[in-house]
This record gives C-alpha cells, structure tokens and sequence, in this order.
C-alpha cells in the first residue's frame, strides 16, 4: 500500500517530457533533486547542468534583476507545470464524525442505555390479568390502558433530549473548527513576500508565488519556497527546522546556495530565484509523505478496527493550507485534543520556533508507539489562569454531583426494597421481575439526571464561546489571536513590556536636526550651505550602506506624505537626502546591488550597518552608520567646514556627545552617526577581521531622528496605571532619548521613584562576580524599573524571566511582551503573553507570539487587557447562575427522590435545564461586550478564587429562595391551588397539574436569575446595558416561548399538563420574585458573610499543577525529582531541629510557650503562596539568625504555613543559604546541626 502511494506520489511529477515541449529547460523532478544536494556539491551540479545561476534563470525563463514579466498565462502556466505554492490541507472532520465525538460522553451513554432498557420494559406485560395480584403496590395506581401504552414515551423523550444535546454540541464543535480554519486563511493572507517582478519589487500573498519568481530575501524572513541564491550580503540561515542543527549556515552564491522553505534568515539579505514551491520543495516533500502515512496509518487502522487508537492521526487540529509559510494557530481543536499525534509539533527554543519531525509509526516503529501512549501530551506548558481554576473546579463540581447522583440511587432502591419487600411483605415472583427492573431502571435514570444536571458540561462551552466570540471581536480591535488562552491570560497581566519604536510611536521617522560640517542646524541646512564634498560624501553613503528594498515612494493620494517602505530608520536617511535636493536612486543605479564588495548587515551586537564598494582605482571604501555612541567610538577623523578631515580626539568626541548628542536625544530624537573609510587595495584587507575593519572611521554626520509618540499612547498608559498595569519600555535607544519619550508617553512622571537604567548598568546591577544573574538582586531592579535603554535582546529576556520567576509578591506577576525583530522571540514566547508587530514585525517574531497587533499600536494592548478580563468575568456570570441552578436542582431532585420516591423533576425536563443552563446561557452570557468598568479594578492574579465572596453570596442567596418555593410548591402546592397531589404517584401515572407548576416555576425563577448573573461584583443595576447585547435578549425571550410550547403542548413526552392564565401568571410573578430577593441579597454586606470569603479558593498548588510547571516543554527529569525528594526530607530534619531549639530557648527564657507557638503559627499563615522549589527569597532570614537567635526568627520569618508545608517553606531558607555555601562549609554545618541536636536533647 505504502509503495504504490508513493509510486502515484512521484509518478504525478514525471513530466519530463510536456515540461520540455512547454519550453522550459528543466523539469520539476530534475530541480527537486537539485535541491536535495548542499554545500560544494550542490555549487558542482549546478555548473555542470546549468553553467551557473544565471543559466538556470534563463532555462526558467527569467531575468535575474527584472524577474518575471508578471502575464497572467505565463503565471498559469508555470502554476500548471511546477505546481502552486500550497500543500492541500487535510480534510477537516465532517459533522457526522463530530456527531459521534459528541456521543462518547460517558454520561449521555449512561442515559442512552438506561433509556433503551426503559424503553424495552415499557413494552413487557406481565401475565394475567391484574398485574396487582402479583406485583403488589409496585404496579399499582390509575394506569388506564392507554396510559400503560405510553410508558414507551419516556424513554423515547431521552433519547429524543439525549439527540438534541448531540446535535448541539456537534454544531458547536463544527462552527467552531471552521472559524479556526477562518483564521487560519486570515493569518497565512496577511503573510506576503517581496518578489521582483517586471523590474518592479512587489509584495505578494506567498500562494502566488511560483517557480522563476526572483524573490528579495531579507533578516527576520521565513522562507516561501525553495530557491538558489542569486546574490546575498552577510546571508545567515537558520535550517534548524529542517536539519535540527541550532548553528546558522552561511550562504554564498559560490559556497552554499541552496535555500530551503522553512527555513529563517538570521542575518542578512539576498535574492534568489525560486525552483519549487508548495508540495515540491523539500518541507512541502516532508508534509507530504507525512500526510500520506497518516492516510495510510488511518486505512490500516479502520481496516483492524483498532480503536484505541482510531483518533491518533485523525487529531491534528488544523494544518495549514501551506505550512511552509504558515504562523499555526493553536486552536480550539488544538485544545481540545491533547492527545493529537501531530506528526509535527512546534518545540519551543530560545530561538525561532522549530518544527519537530517526530518519528513516523511503522512496524518496527513499536516501541515509539508505546511512548506516545504513555505520554500523550509532550508539552508541559503552563496552563492559564483560567484553565487551571476551571479544571480544579469542574472535578470538585463533578466528584460532588457523582456521590449525590449514588446516594439518589442507593436511597431510591432501598426505600422500594423496604417498603415493597419488608413492610408489604411480598414475595419476588419472577413474572414481576421486568416491573421491578423497570422500577430500578427509573431509580438510575434519576440518578443519572442529578448527575448530567450537576456536571457542569457546560463549563468548557462556555469558555469557548466566550474566547472564540472575543477573538472575533479582537480582530475589529487589531488583536490577531493565534493562542486562544492567550486571550483570557492577558487579563490578568500585571506588567507590560513594550517597545518604543512603532509601538509607542508612529514608526514614521524624519531626520530634523543634523550636525555637519562642524556645525549643529536645528533645523535641515539648504544644501548650497554644505561643502560640496561632503554631500557627496554623504548622499552616497546614505544610498549605498541602506537596504536597497527601502524606498521614498510618491504618496498614494494627492497631498498626503510620501510613503515609506522597508527599514523606517532608513526611509528618514533616504528622506534626508530628497530634502538636500539629490536623488538616492541615481546613486543607487550607478552602483547596483550585485556590485556591492561586501555587506556587514545590521544585528543587534554590531548596532550598525557597514557596506563596501570597490572603486574605479582598484582601493576600496567602506561606509557605515548606527547608533551614534558606538560609531563615534570608532571614529578617528571627522570632516570639516570645508570637507577635508581632521584628527577627532577622545576631548572631541565627549564634547560632541555633551554639545549635540545628549541636546538630541533630551529632544525625543535618535541619533545615527554616518561615517566612512578608505582601503587600499593592494594587500587587499581581511574582510573577515571585523574588528580591525570597523575602526578608523572619518564621520561625516550626526543626524537626530523624529518618531513622534502615538496621539493615543498616553491616555492608553494612563487607562492601564489605572486598571493595576506597569508599563516598562524597552528599547534599543539612547537613554535620553528613551527617558523623553517615556516622560511623554506618562510612563515616567516627574518626581516618582523609577528607575530609567540602560542595558550595561542592568546587567551591572543584576549580575554577580560570575556574571550570573540572581535573582534576589533582579528583585532590588524590577519593581522601580520603567525605562530600559540600549537594551539586547537578551537583556529583554533576562527582565521577563526575572519578573515572572519573582516570589517578591504575593501574586505571580503576569508579563505582556512586544516584539518585533527575530532576536525577541525568546522573550515573546518566555512572556505569559507574546505581542508581535504585523506591520514591522519579522516572521520569526510573529511565530514566537500569542497575539499579533495589526496596526503596531499600544492602544490596541489595552483593548486586548479589556477582552482578556471580559471573557473572566463572562465565566464568572455564567458559573454564578449555573451553580445556582446546580445546587437547587440537586437538592430538589435528592431531597423529592427520598421523600416521595420520585424527582420532582422529570428526566427530559432535567435535561432541558441543562440545556437552558449549559448551552443557552453559556451564549447569552459568554458573549456580553466589555465595557471601560474593567479597566477601573485591578488584576485578579492567579490565587484570587474564581468565585468571589459576592458570587457565592449570590449563589447561595438564590438557592435558598428557589428551595424555598419549589419545596412550598411540592408539600402544600396542590393546597395552594386547590389541584389533585402529584407526590407518590404510580410508574405511568399521566402527568400531574402539580408537577407541572413546580417545573414551570423552576425555569421561570432560572430565566429571570439569568438577568441577575449577568453582574458579580454587587452592583445593584441588572438591567445596565443589556440591550447592547441582543444575543441575551434573543435567548432569554426563545427560551421563554419554547418553555410556553413545553408546557402547553409536551404532554406526556415533557411529564407536563397545561396550565390555564392564572397558574402561569404565578409562575412569572415567582421567578421576577428573584429580581426582587437579588436587590436584598445585594443590600447584605459582605463583612457579615464571613465564612464566604474562602469559597472557591484555589491554592497556588493547585493553580499550577506540577506535570504542567514545567516551563521548558520538556520531561521532569527523574533524578531532579529523587534530588527534590531529598532535599525535601533534608528541610523537614532542619526544621524539626530548629523547632527543638526554638522550645529550649523559650523555656530558657521563660517566655510562655504559647507565646512562641503563636509566633510559630502566625508565621505559617503567608507562606501557601511560596513554592518550594524557588528556594531563594530576599525575605528569607540569614543562616546565623536561624541558628543563634531562633525566638526572633520565627518573629521575622516572612513565608510560613501549616504543618508539613511549614516545614517546607521555612527550610527552603536554610536550604537557599546552603547552596550558596562552599561544600566543605556546608559539611560543617551538618556536623554543627548534629552537635546542637545533641546538646538539645541533653537541655531538654
């Protein structure tokens, strides 16, 4: 099976011939296997096929510099012969595999069976003639022979309910995998690519790209399709995703000029002319065969009707419709299915995010097989805030409603047994046995309905329904969001770290200030001011040493500014040159790309940009320009008034940073140094020496950059300040320039305690001798931190580690990153949120991130924070009301269950209630818009409880009112209203008027408590802004009329009788009674409710799970858990001796005993939130402390608990101080321990 697939598979690309006749000179087998070849040997095979790059152009009918001609017919026309750049995507499930999905939810099996068993009995009679005679009481009552007839219906209705919630949950699943796919498509139609075309460059969408297109390459790139260099400047690959090796590949058009899709540009920039795209370039190869097995492996499977393992392959979430090009959405399917054996997974590396081929199942391939069962989830990350308080609380909710849906069925069975066999006396008689059975079968059915309505299965619908409605609404508010959970994590962020350039500011950059010609002009000189020669100079090394993709272009509309593309630095240099009246594309013609000598591209450790060109005489010249406090340092010369250089001394050159530079950059500017250098040609230099190339520079200017701050930013920082949020800037800029800036944007205000430090005395400060970083000193930096200049990447990776790894505070901080340059992608995926640039952000970046700003803007940030705390406080509303409805129903149905052997509520009304409460409500509350109140409360952190003090207030409130009625209305109803008694009645008794009210009373009081959870923070308004939300309001009015319907009309099916005007009229007037008994819940304050305030608490330990702690995605190695263990039992010794100790000294001292024990438990009460293994901690006492003075040191320990926790937590001191110790020191100490134990012992 496997060789024909693959003979079909390569049998569809033998088209030797029709290539050759179509007229081009290769064809797509012979450039796949070029492509399969590196290094010299790919440089070998391509001369002798080819003659060089430039004939392979011209077999494929391109111009290296002009590209295609763009003809349609000939775009068609290579799309037919070499393919289209897409790989097809899988098959997306049908609705009827998710219809079965649906149906292997253990509790609807359960009322499946139970109902076909009810149905099967229903239709057995036993013999004789009154079954009475022989089965006593149990088959007693008014059953006439119609009734008796219908006893069928019942079980018909559950299956009928037990459809509806298939159905429901099927189209829930469908819609919601086709609005990922929706995403999908959006995020791989934003991706584009600049190719050259008709000898215009172009961005185009990568699906149209083709084979002969000659595509631009530069840094931060994820590379379309395969391709050969043409031309590359200082050219770095990282082909880890395909070879796995971490080092980058230099590539050179004489060394290695294979390009691979997939692959990412580190450094540098080129063009290449593209030779396979889509299924035929090496990763598409790669998809392909993985595809193909899979397909295979699930034919094989269906074949052996393997059913373990029947959804292995059939997991994978949503692969994209071209992968090589693609930014992966972990969507709801993604989520949903840990389990998915996708055979490519993304790994996280400090670096760019790499695809991981995991080993293909085969029939050797056993033993990986019984590692991927063993381990189903590789990832370990962290869970969110939200997901971890929902799990904790959905088992707690779950193993509740098991153990009262049992002691139902239990209670059920033995009153029927007691009473029929114990009091009655009857006699088991084998005719009666389909009569009991169908007794028990109804007993179980009730047990089974407390359990589906206890169960919140609506829990996780509602989350989705309120995260994919958010990230519809976030894309109106440019927040593209690739990570679902990233969406609700970020409103519980507590820190931004942002960028300035392009974030903060408008990324739109003019030169406005220069100094040249030993003058400094606020404003841009006329050029007939400047010396001749220097402009000259100048203009050249602005065209020449700029990426050649980065133009001035005519504005798109009449009047407006000129538009810029590609580097915005460089567009503000360019800019500058139009302002001094010449043209940077004449110099630029002169001097073509291909003739540039060498290229020493900007990164982040240069911080400059340096390019060579040969001159007419054989010399060479260099010129360069970066940031202007690095370049000046390797300046010797400057030019003069009149153009000639002179000496620039270290007296010089302070001077300058004190005269010009620091006036500049107190402005807001940035400031670019340009200069430039001569060789001679003969010996030619060693090009490779970059230190003894970029120094002796001669400096032609100093230049001050405008990016002005965002119109929008400051009132955002300020909305964010008010809503609990830290806004910190890290930027690559001077620090004056970035202080200005900060001070503009009200992240900085005068007079405040902030810290604005640059990245040197960062490092300075975080660092020890080692040039480790600790994080007791990191703890002294961050919290005062607002401004980070000059910064690396690395520095801001260092920064959000140290803030999310810090234990200062009783909340783990929430970090928020922005990146947009290829080295941000460790901070972006160390961040708990990751934001990349869409406008200026690099591929890389966009990979590493959570969420992708579209227009670049801070302001965009602060709609995200807003989304984030609605879809949690939107699962608030919704657990509020459907506790409320779990407690009463559970209650209700237990409580009746036991009295009168019945529920008071039927199985098919259970489950209409749990269709109001799951699937309704979870819209019409999961979907309420936000509102600017969320930003005037702080962050609720990750150990706030997820059901409020006031929520569980209001649950309880609530219940106790619907109890109250319900149970009126069951003992006394029929009194009331002066009806037949619906209670004891026998097993296919009509439906009862009785029963009827209370289940119409029921929904009523639900329908009407809805409108109440949709506040939980006491306010008194309910009604505040519900027609904004008309999802609500449809909701709540259809399931008023399908309870009409119900009522009216569901007879037998519904165990419902009509109800005349009267009756209903006192159903609706007691559920609006529950907007009433809301107000006077809100009236009571919380103080006098104080065994509330713990409700719903979910320690930290239980926030963060320990199989999902692991922030490195990888296994817990064992060791290190035996290592813990150890340590683990060596604190509870050091604690015990400490404690012995603490005691003598007490009674030496004669203070009480109580006192001290009190001391002892008042320390124990902070430290729940601190984890054992961060072990450090500044509030940590010192070791002689510990030892000498144990009275106070109980006094002065910050983090306690009770028990065996405390003795954790307050060894975790000694432990921090041990580790610190010389080995021999730490030996000592054992011995001293030992010694002291002794002497103790000998006190005592």
């Amino acid at each position: 099976m496997g060789d024909m697939s693959n003979s079909d598979f390569y049998a569809k690309n033998q088209r030797n011939d029709s290539d050759r006749v179509a007229g081009f000179g290769c064809s797509v087998m012979e450039l796949r296997s070029l492509m399969e070849l590196r290094g010299t040997e790919a440089v070998v095979k391509l001369q002798e096929d080819y003659g060089d790059v430039e004939g392979m152009c011209t077999r494929l009918q391109t111009s290296p510099t002009e590209g295609l001609t763009g003809a349609q017919a000939d775009l068609d026309k290579r799309k037919e012969i070499f393919g289209k750049n897409l790989i097809p995507p899988k098959k997306p499930k049908t609705f009827l595999q998710l219809v079965w999905e649906a149906l292997q939810d253990v509790t609807l099996i359960i009322l499946e069976v139970a109902a076909l068993i009810s149905l099967g009995l229903s239709f057995y009679q036993p013999p004789g003639d009154s079954s009475g005679a022989y089965c006593g009481a149990a088959a007693g009552g008014g059953e006439d022979e119609g009734e008796a007839e219908a006893g069928w219906i019942e079980g018909a209705a559950i299956l009928l309910s037990v459809v509806c919630v298939v159905l429901v949950t099927a189209f829930n699943d469908w819609s919601k995998e086709k609005q990922f796919r929706g995403l999908q498509n959006r995020i791989e139609q934003e991706q584009k690519f600049q190719v050259v075309r008709g000898s215009q460059v172009i961005q185009l969408p990568v699906a149209d790209i083709v084979v002969g297109d000659i595509a631009q390459i530069k840094y931060g790139d994820l590379l379309p399709a395969d391709g050969v260099l043409i031309q590359g400047n200082d050219l770095k690959i990282d082909e880890s995703s395909l070879t796995g090796e971490s080092d980058h590949v230099k590539k050179e058009a004489n060394r290695d000029p294979m390009l691979l899709s997939g692959t990412h540009v580190m450094e540098g920039s080129g063009r290449m002319v593209v030779t396979a795209v889509g299924e035929n370039s090496q990763t598409g190869i790669i998809f392909t065969l993985l595809g193909a097995s899979t397909e295979e492996e699930e034919k094989k499977e269906k074949k052996d009707r393997a059913a373990e393992d029947g959804h292995r392959n059939t997991d994978c979430s949503h692969p994209p419709i071209h992968p090589i090009a693609t930014i992966a959405t972990d969507g709801a399917a993604g989520i949903n299915a840990p389990g998915s054996g996708s055979l490519i997974n993304v790994k996280k590396q400090d670096g760019a995010a790499a695809m991981e081929m995991q080993p293909l199942k085969s029939a050797e391939g056993g033993e990986t097989e019984e590692k991927e069962k063993k381990k189903p989830s590789v990832s370990k990350k962290e869970k969110s805030v939200l997901q971890g308080k929902l799990t904790k609380l959905a088992v707690q909710i779950g193993k509740a409603g098991l153990l009262m849906s049992a002691i139902t069925v239990i209670i059920l069975v033995l009153y029927f047994a007691i009473d029929n066999f114990v009091l009655q006396k009857l006699q088991w008689l084998p005719e009666c046995t389909p009569i009991y059975i169908q007794y028990f079968v109804k007993f179980f059915i009730i047990g089974v309905t407390v359990l589906v309505v206890a169960v919140p299965e609506g829990l996780p619908l509602a989350v989705t329904i309120s995260l994919a409605y958010s990230v519809k609404k976030m894309m109106k508010d440019n927040n593209l969001v690739r990570h679902l959970d990233a969406c609700e994590t970020m409103g519980n962020a507590t820190a931004i770290c942002s960028d300035k350039t392009g974030t903060l500011t408008t990324n739109r950059m003019t030169v406005v200030q220069c100094y040249i010609a030993d003058v400094h002009h606020k404003l841009i000189p006329d050029p007939g001011l400047l010396p001749p020669k220097t402009l000259d100079i100048l203009v050249n090394s602005i065209a020449i040493n700029s990426a050649y993709t980065t133009k001035i272009l005519p504005p798109d509309k009449e009047g407006g500014l000129p538009k810029q593309v590609g580097n915005k630095t460089e567009c503000s240099l360019l800019g500058l040159v139009m302002s001094l009246k010449r043209d940077y594309q004449t110099v630029r013609n002169q001097m073509p790309e291909e003739k540039l000598y060498k290229v020493y591209t900007f990164n982040s450790v240069r911080k400059s940009m340096s390019t060579v060109i040969k001159l007419p005489d054989g010399s060479f010249r260099m010129y360069s320009k970066g940031a202007s406090e690095i370049v000046l340092k390797k300046c010797s010369y400057i030019l003069n008034e009149v153009g000639e250089s002179r000496v620039f001394r270290p007296r010089d050159k302070d001077e300058m940073v004190k005269k010009v530079i620091e006036p500049m950059a107190c402005d807001g500017l940035r400031t670019i140094c340009v200069g430039y250098r001569d060789f001679s040609g003969n010996p030619e230099p060693n090009w490779e020496d970059e230190n003894n190339i970029l120094t002796d520079l001669t400096a032609i200017c100093v230049v001050g950059i405008e990016d002005p701050v965002r119109p929008e930013v400051p009132d955002a920082i300020q909305r964010c300040q008010r809503a609990g949020i830290t806004v910190r800037m890290v930027t690559g800029d001077n620090i004056n320039t970035a202080r200005a800036i900060a001070i503009k944007c009200g992240i900085i205000h005068p007079g405040e305690d902030f810290l604005c430090i640059d990245g040197k005395e960062f490092n300075r400060r975080i660092r020890n001798e080692k040039g480790e970083v600790e994080q007791e000193r990191m703890d002294k930096v961050w919290p005062k931190l607002r401004v980070l200049a000059r910064s690396s990447p690395t520095d801001k990776h260092t920064l959000v580690k140290g803030i999310i790894d810090s234990t200062m505070t009783a909340q783990r901080q929430v970090v928020a990153v922005t990146g947009d340059g290829t080295n941000d992608g460790p901070a972006l995926k160390k961040a708990d949120v990751g934001f990349a640039m869409g406008l200026a952000g690099t591929d890389v970046a966009k990979e590493a991130s959570d969420i992708i700003l579209t227009d670049d803007n801070f302001s965009s940030i602060v709609k995200a924070v807003m989304w984030g705390r609605n879809v949690y406080d939107s699962i608030s509303k919704f657990l509020q009301f459907q506790l409320t409805v779990n407690v009463v129903a559970v209650i209700v149905a237990f409580t009746g269950a036991c009295i009168t052997q019945d529920s008071p509520l039927k199985a098919v009304q259970m489950l209409w209630v749990n269709l109001i409460m799951d699937t309704f409500a979870s819209l019409a509350l999961a979907t309420e818009p936000p509102t600017e109140a969320l930003l005037k409360r702080k962050p609720y952190g990750r150990n706030k409880p997820l059901i409020s003090s006031t929520m569980t207030k209001n649950i309880l409130g609530h219940a106790i009112y619907q109890l109250i009625i319900i149970f009126t209305l069951l003992f006394v109803g029929e009194k009331i209203f002066d009806i037949d008694s619906g209670r004891n009645a026998p097993l296919h008794s009509p439906p009862s008027e009785h029963y009827t009210i209370i289940f119409n009373a029921f929904v009523m009081m639900q329908l009407f408590n809805e409108i109440n959870a949709r506040k939980i923070h006491g306010e008194r308004n309910v009604f505040d802004g519900i027609f904004r939300n008309p999802i609500f309001c449809t909701i709540v009015f259809g399931t008023f009329a399908v309870q009409i319907v119900i009522v009216q009309f569901g007879g037998k099916p519904f165990s419902c009788k009509p109800l005349d005007l009267e009756k209903w009229m006192w159903c609706v007037f007691l559920g609006l009674g529950e907007l009433i008994w809301g107000q006077v819940i809100s009236t009571i304050p919380n103080s006098r409710l104080r065994f509330l305030r713990r409700a719903g608490q979910l320690s930290k330990k239980d926030d963060l799970p320990e199989d999902d702690g692991n922030e490195d995605n990888e296994e817990i190695d064992h060791a290190e858990r035996e290592l813990r263990r150890g340590q683990i039992l060596w604190f509870r010794g050091l604690n015990r001796i400490q404690t012995q100790i603490d005691v003598v000294n007490t009674f030496k001292s004669g203070t009480s005993f109580q006192g001290a024990g009190a001391l002892r438990r008042q320390s124990s009460t902070t430290s729940q939130t601190q984890d054992v293994t961060n072990v450090s901690s500044p509030s940590h006492v010192s070791l002689s402390n510990a030892l000498s003075s144990p009275t106070s040191t109980t006094a002065a320990t910050a983090p306690p608990t009770t028990g065996r926790e405390s003795d954790l937590c307050q060894s975790a001191s000694l432990l921090s101080l041990l580790q610190r110790c010389h080995p021999a020191l730490n030996t000592k100490f054992k011995k001293y321990i030992f010694s002291k134990q002794i002497s103790v012992m000998v006190s005592v």
